[in-house]
């Protein structure tokens, strides 16, 4: 069954939403997993179906359930949210594949490194006021400029797992 997407503009419903990443630390030993707490974004679809937006991340809101690990994340050895406090992924463009398969398109904003990222995304319906997003893809910290890596301890990309709902907005 495709979803349809109704034009307009849309609102991300925080506490419907996550975003979420994981990494292997420990020579591959361990992978340690997170969740923003704070999410926020929007985004327009237009009347030939291609769609618009911003998601935001509150950087320090990360959390791995671990205080002291957090800590770290938050410090200048990774995410620096003192002097970046927010990560942004502005969508330039979003086109329907086939079936319920979203082609995403835009820029990702980390620590105040912008890089290109792509990806696909998977739409998921809720009804005509309500329609989700859900993504998997895979980041290389190190382009960012998060090079920390005591012993070599992390390697490999950082994988991101977004499951993302948005409402109508009210007119």
């Amino acid at each position: 069954m495709t979803v349809a997407v109704q034009t307009g503009t849309w609102q991300l419903d925080p506490a419907a939403s996550t975003v979420g990443l994981r990494h292997r630390t420990i020579w591959g030993l361990v992978t340690v997993k997170g969740t923003f707490t704070a999410v926020a974004g929007g985004g327009e679809v237009r009347a030939d179906g291609s769609a618009t937006g911003t998601v935001t991340l509150e950087a320090a809101s990360l959390d791995t359930k671990h205080t002291k690990r957090d800590t770290h994340l938050r410090s200048a050895d990774f995410f620096d949210a003192d002097q970046h406090p927010e990560i942004t992924f502005a969508v330039r463009g979003a086109d329907r594949l086939d079936g319920d398969a979203v082609r995403v398109t835009g820029q990702l904003t980390v620590r105040g490194v912008s890089r290109p990222l792509d990806f696909t995304a998977r739409l998921t319906g809720e009804g005509a006021d309500a329609l989700g997003l859900d993504a998997e893809f895979t980041v290389d910290r190190e382009q960012f400029g998060m090079g920390w890596n005591q012993l070599g301890m992390l390697r490999g990309l950082t994988t991101v797992t977004a499951k993302l709902r948005f409402v109508r907005a009210e007119a």
